[in-house]
């Protein structure tokens, strides 16, 4: 996996996605987005890595689209804005369906499309240096793409406010909004993401795949069809190789044979 614009470190089982142009404020443009979509697609394909962090290099996470990127599409034509828009929401898609935990290592600064990166991750972490923005209206145009991935994680009420307003907002803040897991010093960003993995290695790699599965799927729909769709799920997983040992593992008492020496 050679990259120009990220850099992937793989530690034991767990892939640090950095995203590698810090003199921009990591901010992306098509190249990245296509870099990003392929090393998640080799990372899905990749059965010994078991979790993803993803994080900026430098002092900023993202800082949303680049400039010079922006330059380029202001004289698109309309079937290659639309197809240039294509590529950030298949690039986002991917993340979010990531079949391995996703967590965002947020260690500064994330706007516009880069607030849409922290939408897709499983589990989100920040400094207390991050800060959030949602400004497209100051320039005439609207989050559209990231919008449902955004919705998921803030709700329609809060989306209105900074959708309509632009202003930027805290990392704290970004926790009571439902964007952010939790705010911590910057000394302590790493050892609390570290945390976070350590705890996801625990669990059985195909019941963590299914559960993203199962959130993702009733997440709309007829109760009634949750119904039927869980409990087939369940059934399955009782009785599949992972399901077995899980349970067995934890009736005698002993750690399961998924989990590795992490020491």
């Amino acid at each position: 996996m050679d990259f120009t614009t990220l850099r992937l470190v793989i530690e034991g089982q767990v892939c640090q996605v950095v995203l590698h142009r810090p003199e921009i404020r990591n901010a992306f443009n098509d190249e990245m987005l296509n870099e990003l979509h392929d090393a998640f697609r080799e990372i899905n394909d990749n059965e010994d890595i078991r979790a993803v962090v993803l994080t900026g290099e430098g002092e900023a996470f993202c800082a949303g689209a680049d400039l010079h990127w922006m330059k380029k599409v202001v004289d698109y034509d309309l079937e290659e804005n639309y197809q240039d828009s294509l590529k950030l929401a298949d690039t986002l898609e991917e993340i979010y369906n990531c079949p391995k935990p996703v967590v965002g290592r947020i260690n500064g600064p994330a706007v516009g499309g880069g607030t849409g990166l922290v939408a897709v991750c499983d589990i989100a972490i920040a400094s207390q240096d991050a800060w959030f923005a949602l400004s497209e209206t100051r320039l005439g145009l609207v989050p559209a793409v990231i919008s449902p991935f955004l919705l998921k994680r803030m709700g329609e009420r809060n989306l209105r406010e900074l959708f309509l307003t632009a202003q930027r907002f805290t990392a704290e803040r970004a926790v009571e909004l439902g964007l952010l897991n939790a705010v911590v010093q910057p000394t302590r960003l790493d050892p609390e993401v570290k945390a976070i993995v350590r705890s996801i290695l625990g669990g059985g790699p195909q019941a963590q795949s299914k559960v993203k599965e199962l959130i993702r799927d009733i997440s709309g729909g007829e109760m009634a069809l949750h119904k039927i769709y869980t409990a087939k799920m369940i059934s399955e997983l009782r009785m599949s190789e992972e399901g077995q040992e899980g349970m067995n593992a934890f009736l005698e008492k002993r750690i399961p044979g998924w989990v590795k020496d992490q020491d």
